[in-house]
């Protein structure tokens, strides 16, 4: 038995909400004890932290990675080593793959695919629907028994409000989490901005922040008569909080979360048509982005994620309006979210309970927390680290990433997965 002591760290707990200096003992890849002070215990080895924040790993619903059918764009491997650079110690995986992962045998190859490649742990998702046309629903119970931890079409909007109750009744039978992306698709078809002058003054077709109130009050409302277990994947406008706290004030079964390039970047970065700012949706008002803040402060919003997208060069290098939708984010995330921390907004305490805890609690995880017993996935940063994106630099074989050539601030020194480092900065 090894045991492992990391000294002279600024523990990050998200689940008690404090921020102090203590240390933490490893063995047998969990949480043995956790304290503060001189009273240390003796450890086979030691790990200094040097003042650096030790805080649990990143669980990130909402990673894109493109096995099978588009391998060139990201790997698992790819993937993976990204997520260990970024602190991200649980990748929670889309269907959207060309085959979408809509059957038990797809689903199993992608798990035998991520447990070979990637150092971190990887928990597939699978398709609500058959190749997520929306309608037909899956095989939800086989799925769960191949492995599926939550079912979604992605940004594939069920349309057909019969075969999402079946599927929401079904999937409250056997206990699975529906995750679905709240819009109105007829609204939001063919969108690249978000309604307003800026979309106006460059010409963009544009989508009004009420396509997303529109769609979650219609997901809320079949939520209401099957009582399933839902989560809304990005919440990124302030029309559509008081829905989202009319429905946890209600009692029914939901949490939300939303992207760190919705909570970091508004619709004015686009800029002269950046590419690399066209996500999905589309960038905000800067008061939505405020108003996205305070309900994460509030909890309100209960998970951030990376919602990492990669795209090759020749799906970004094209006009604006043609240009694929999203961003690379495993390795940004992290210093994305320390701005929100340097800029006052969230403490750190609040980051890690939205990017690990509150996840792992959603996906009923044992990781997500500073304590004793709990896995030894954690992440060592220096969350004061000045440096300069480049892009080139990025682990994923894509690079489209909207921070690219920007100041960040906060590095990752090293990323452990059950007690083992998987990732140790140079």
């Amino acid at each position: 038995m090894t045991s492992t002591l990391f000294t002279n760290a600024r523990l990050i707990d998200p689940e008690q909400g404090t921020d102090a200096p203590g240390w933490l003992l490893i063995e047998q890849g969990a949480i043995k004890a956790v304290g503060s002070g001189r009273d240390a215990p003796t450890a086979d080895e030691v790990v200094d932290c040097a003042g650096h924040c030790l805080a649990p790993g990143i669980v990130d619903i909402g990673v894109k990675v493109c096995e099978p059918g588009e391998r060139h764009k990201e790997s698992y491997r790819s993937a993976g080593l990204a997520a260990a650079a970024g602190g991200v110690t649980t990748m929670v995986t889309r269907p959207d793959t060309q085959p979408s992962i809509d059957s038990p045998e797809a689903l199993e190859f992608v798990a035998r695919r991520a447990n070979a490649a990637g150092p971190v742990h990887v928990l597939p998702m699978a398709a609500l629907t058959k190749g997520r046309e929306g309608r037909e629903m899956t095989e939800i119970g086989f799925l769960m028994d191949a492995g599926a931890v939550a079912f979604t079409d992605c940004d594939h909007v069920v349309t057909n409000t019969k075969v999402l109750s079946r599927a929401m009744t079904y999937a409250r039978a056997l206990g699975a989490l529906i995750i679905a992306h709240p819009q109105e698709p007829g609204l939001s078809a063919g969108a690249s901005a978000t309604s307003g002058k800026f979309a106006s003054l460059r010409g963009l077709p544009a989508v009004s922040p009420m396509a997303e109130r529109m769609g979650l009050d219609r997901d809320i409302a079949l939520l209401e008569m099957t009582g399933a277990r839902y989560h809304a994947d990005q919440i990124t406008t302030a029309r559509a909080l008081p829905a989202l706290e009319r429905a946890r004030r209600n009692g029914l079964d939901i949490t939300a979360g939303t992207s760190i390039h919705h909570l970091t970047l508004n619709e004015m970065d686009v800029a002269d048509y950046r590419t690399f700012f066209k996500v999905k949706p589309p960038l905000r008002s800067e008061s939505d982005r405020q108003a996205v803040i305070e309900a994460v402060r509030s909890g309100l919003i209960d998970v951030i994620s990376s919602m990492h997208t990669p795209q090759d060069e020749e799906s970004k290098r094209l006009p604006f309006e043609e240009a694929a939708s999203g961003a690379v984010a495993l390795e940004t995330l992290l210093p994305a979210a320390l701005r929100l921390y340097h800029s006052g907004d969230l403490d750190l305490p609040a980051l890690f309970r939205a990017m690990a805890l509150n996840p792992a609690k959603r996906l009923g995880l044992a990781s997500g927390r500073i304590a004793a017993g709990a896995p030894a996935d954690l992440v060592l940063f220096d969350p004061d680290k000045p440096f300069v994106m480049d892009r080139t630099t990025l682990r994923s074989k894509s690079k489209n990433t909207p921070f690219d050539g920007q100041r960040l601030q906060g590095k990752v020194r090293a990323t452990y997965v059950a007690g083992r480092p998987v990732f140790e900065a140079p």
